[in-house]
C-alpha cells in the first residue's frame, strides 16, 4: 500500500495532490526549485527537498535529481501532476525500474499514447473514428506540403510529441505551412526535447469535447463523462464546462463506449482523457489521449461527486474500481475558468512579479484551486496558470451566475489576469446559448467586445466619481447652511 507520495510538480496541482493524501493519512514529499522556495506546496507537504535552479530543465524536468530524492526520502510512489514529467515515458520507466509506484499509466502505454501516429493506428484498429490526414510521419516540410495539397487546406501540423496545445499549427497556404513547420518543430523540442510531425485535415467550426476515462489493473473500465473545452486561444483551453450543451444522453453513451474501447486499445490504466473534435455535422473524431490527470478535472469531480486523486491512488494500489458505469450519474452543471497571469491587451503576454494582496472567492458551489497567497510571486519561469476557478449549480444558469460573481470577487494585486476576458465571455448571448466552437474568440469578436466592456466600466467609474463628488458637495453645503441657521451663538461670535 502507498504510504508516502512524492509530487513531481509545483503550484496548485501539487497542493491538490497533498490535500487528498493528507485526508487519507498518506505522507507527502514536495520538491522545489530556487524560485519556489517560499511556495505553499513546500510548506504544506510532510517533507520538502530542494532540487535545483529555477529553469525547469534544472529542477522539475531533472529526472535523476527527482529520483535521488525519491530514494533518499523513502518514497514508495510518485504523482507527476500535469506538465513537466507527467507524460514522459522515460520517467515512468525510471520509476518502474526502481520499484517506485508511478501514479498513472505504464511506461509502455504512455509511450503509445504520446506517439500520436501509433495511437491513431491503435484507434483505427479499435474502430474509433479519427481525423483524416496523412499516412504517417513526414520527413520534412516539402512532404507535409504535398499531403496538404492532397487533402486540401486548411490543415493542422502536429508534433506527435506535443501536448497542451503546443506543437500544433493551423495553416492555410503553402507558405504558412513552410513557416509553421519550423515553429511546430521548435515548440515541441523546447517542451519535450523531440519532435516528429504529422499532417491532419483541420475541421472548421468544431467543438473540442473530451472524456474522462478510468481503467483499473483488473480490466474494468468506465468513462466519467464529458467536458466541453471549446473556448480556446491558440489551442490553449480557457474555459471548460460539463456537461456539454452539444451532448445528449444517447450521444454521451455512444461516445463513452468509444472511450472505453480507446482505453483498452492502448492498455491504459489509471485516469486519463480521450480528446475528440465534434464536427459541425455532429460527428466525433478522436484526436489524442492525455495520459495524466487533466487540468480541468475539478469540474468532473463536482458533477460526479468523486475525488479523482483518491481514485488514482486506489488504482495505483491495485484496487478494483468500486463502481460500474451504470452506477455513475451526473449531478448538476460545472464551469471552470483558468485564471492566467496574462495581459489580454498585449497579445496575452505573460504578466509576472509579486502579488502583494489577493482575495480568493468562496461560497456555495464555488471552488478555487490556487497557489496564490498575499506576498507570493508569479514566476516568469513557469506556466501562467495561477488558479482554477470552478463553480457548480443545479442548472447551467446557476453555475454561470455563480462564476460571474466569483470572478467579480477574485482580486489579484500586482499582475494582469484573464479575469476581465472571462467576464465578457460569460455575459455573451453566444456563450449562454451554447454556441461554442474552438474559434469562439475570433468568430464572435470577443476581444473587441472586451475592450468595449472595459471602456463602459471606465465611464461608469467616472460617472460614479462625479456623482459622489456632487453628493459630497451638496451634503457639505447643507451642513453649513444648517449650522448657520440653527446655531445663533456661533454666528454671534463671528459677528463680534
Amino acid at each position: 500500500m502507498i504510504s508516502k507520495v512524492l509530487i513531481a510538480n509545483r503550484g496548485e496541482i501539487a497542493l491538490r495532490v497533498i490535500k487528498t493524501c493528507k485526508a487519507l493519512g498518506i505522507k507527502t514529499v514536495a520538491v522545489y526549485s530556487d524560485e519556489d522556495r517560499n511556495s505553499l506546496h513546500v510548506k504544506k507537504a510532510t517533507e520538502s527537498y530542494h532540487i535545483g535552479e529555477a529553469a525547469p530543465a534544472k529542477s522539475y524536468l531533472n529526472q535523476e535529481k527527482i529520483l535521488e530524492v525519491m530514494l533518499s526520502s523513502g518514497t514508495d510512489a510518485v504523482h507527476p501532476g500535469y506538465g513537466f514529467l507527467s507524460e514522459n515515458d522515460d520517467f515512468a520507466r525510471l520509476c518502474e525500474k526502481n520499484k517506485i509506484n508511478f501514479i498513472g499509466p505504464s511506461a509502455d502505454s504512455m509511450n503509445l499514447c504520446g506517439d500520436k501516429m501509433r495511437c491513431k493506428e491503435a484507434m483505427l484498429k479499435a474502430k474509433v473514428p479519427t481525423v483524416p490526414g496523412g499516412p504517417g510521419l513526414v520527413k520534412d516540410a516539402d512532404e507535409a506540403e504535398k499531403i496538404a495539397n492532397e487533402i486540401g487546406y486548411p490543415v493542422m501540423l502536429k508534433s506527435v510529441y506535443g501536448g497542451g496545445g503546443r506543437g500544433i499549427r493551423i495553416v492555410n497556404t503553402d507558405q504558412e505551412l513552410q513557416d509553421g513547420y519550423e515553429t511546430v518543430t521548435a515548440e515541441s523540442i523546447a517542451a519535450v526535447g523531440k519532435s516528429a510531425i504529422i499532417v491532419e485535415k483541420f475541421l472548421e467550426k468544431t467543438r473540442h469535447i473530451e472524456y474522462q476515462m478510468c481503467r483499473d489493473h483488473h480490466g474494468n473500465a468506465v468513462h466519467l463523462f464529458e467536458r466541453e473545452c471549446s473556448i480556446q486561444r491558440r489551442n490553449q483551453k480557457l474555459i471548460e464546462q460539463t456537461p456539454s450543451p452539444a451532448v445528449d444522453e444517447a450521444k454521451r453513451e455512444e461516445i463513452g463506449e468509444l472511450v472505453v474501447k480507446a482505453a483498452e486499445a492502448v492498455d491504459y490504466t489509471n485516469l486519463g482523457t480521450a480528446e475528440f473534435l465534434r464536427a459541425d455535422n455532429g460527428e466525433f473524431y478522436f484526436i489524442e489521449i492525455n495520459a495524466r490527470l487533466q487540468v480541468e478535472h475539478p469540474i468532473s469531480e463536482m458533477v460526479s461527486g468523486l475525488d479523482f486523486v483518491k481514485l488514482q491512488l486506489d488504482i495505483a494500489n491495485g484496487e478494483p474500481l468500486p463502481f460500474k458505469q451504470s452506477d455513475l450519474k451526473m449531478n448538476g452543471y460545472a464551469i471552470e475558468c483558468r485564471i492566467n497571469a496574462e495581459d489580454t491587451f498585449l497579445d496575452f503576454a505573460p504578466s509576472t512579479g509579486p502579488v502583494p494582496n489577493v482575495t480568493i472567492p468562496s461560497g456555495p458551489g464555488v471552488r478555487c484551486d490556487t497557489y496564490l497567497y498575499p506576498g507570493c510571486t508569479v514566476s516568469p519561469f513557469y506556466d501562467s496558470l495561477m488558479a482554477k476557478l470552478c463553480t457548480w449549480g443545479q442548472t447551467f444558469e446557476e453555475s454561470r451566475l455563480r462564476m460571474l460573481n466569483a470572478l467579480n470577487d477574485f482580486y489579484i494585486q500586482g499582475v494582469e489576469t484573464s479575469i476581465p476576458l472571462y467576464k465578457t465571455i460569460l455575459k455573451t448571448d453566444e456563450y449562454k446559448n451554447g454556441q461554442l466552437s474552438t474559434d469562439f474568440l475570433k468568430r464572435f469578436g470577443i476581444i473587441d467586445r472586451l475592450k468595449e466592456d472595459l471602456k463602459n466600466q471606465r465611464k461608469d467609474k467616472q460617472l460614479a466619481a462625479i456623482a459622489a463628488a456632487v453628493m459630497h458637495s451638496t451634503f457639505y453645503q447643507s451642513r453649513v447652511k444648517s449650522s448657520t441657521v440653527t446655531n445663533p451663538r456661533w454666528k454671534s461670535r463671528m459677528d463680534r
